[in-house]
């Protein structure tokens, strides 16, 4: 901008520039709006990955917001806690006893996933390390106790599904009230003691032993059966044959093959008659 001044010592008006501070500043202010506004919406805009909820704190407060998956707009002010809704699993190897006071190594699994409705509850009761914080300390309690409750020889043979249940139902009663859901407990591996392991393979094997000895008792008993019947029927058959057989029809078996070797032109045989009401003899010539 050109301004003309006269100084006190001039003699006439001079020509000078007058640097432009007001619109200096208004650019500047204008640029710094725009970063503000800029980190402003950033921060304004977030996130939620697939299988995970959005936990949202303000101040470190939980406001009770739930954000679905997807892209969110949110007061920048709050924090997006992002939790994870999906199927997880914890693996526990434990040495556990038994009724008998015996120790048994028990691998087991516990597969389990986040309450959709009560991420909120659980991050602000338990925080984001829930898994460690209360569920493996409650695995560890509910295995103690409900093997504490069988047998060693049950829990190597037939009740390791009921004991998997039974450790099912006492974690869901423990964990579902705190918005974590258990969906089943496997047990992979029991490990007995050496001499115990032995000394119930050794009975199972003597068991299936004499399951063994009872089914081949029971098909020798069928066999002989079979064969008694079979017996019976022949024996039944022949006194049935003996039954229709007469002199009469001897006689006339005997008549019938006369007739048939006097017809015949290769046969030379002479016929010497027995009894009056036997069958005759036939006797073939040398």
């Amino acid at each position: 901008m050109n301004v003309f001044s006269k100084g006190p010592g001039d003699r006439g008006p001079t020509l000078r520039m007058a640097a432009p501070k007001n619109w200096l500043s208004l650019g500047v202010g204008r640029i710094v709006g725009g970063i503000v506004l800029l980190i402003l919406l950033w921060s304004s805009v977030t996130s939620v990955p697939t299988g995970h909820v959005g936990v949202l704190t303000l101040f470190g407060r939980v406001t009770g917001d739930v954000l679905d998956e997807g892209i969110h707009m949110i007061n920048p002010l709050k924090v997006n806690n992002k939790l994870s809704i999906q199927t997880q699993s914890i693996k526990e190897s434990a040495s556990v006893p038994s009724n008998e006071g015996l120790i048994i190594a028990l691998d087991t699994s516990l597969i389990f996933k986040l309450d959709r409705t009560r991420a909120a509850r659980v991050f602000q009761d338990l925080g984001r390390n829930y898994a460690d914080v209360f569920i493996e300390p409650n695995l560890r309690a509910a295995i103690r106790a409900v093997t504490a409750a069988h047998s060693a020889n049950a829990l190597y043979t037939g009740a390791r599904e009921e004991v998997a249940l039974k450790i099912q139902d006492e974690l869901g009663r423990v964990l579902g009230p705190r918005g974590i859901v258990v969906e089943s407990v496997l047990l992979r591996d029991v490990q007995l003691p050496a001499m115990l392991k032995s000394s119930i393979e050794a009975k199972q094997q003597a068991e299936q032993e004499a399951l063994r000895m009872s089914f081949v008792l029971q098909k020798e008993k069928q066999e002989a059966e079979r064969k008694r019947i079979e017996a019976q029927g022949i024996a039944d058959f022949q006194r049935i044959v003996a039954q229709g057989i007469s002199p009469q029809l001897l006689e006339w078996k005997g008549i019938e093959a006369t007739e048939k070797l006097a017809t015949s032109h290769n046969a030379k045989v002479v016929i010497i008659g027995s009894a009056r009401t036997g069958l005759p003899l036939i006797l073939e010539p040398k």
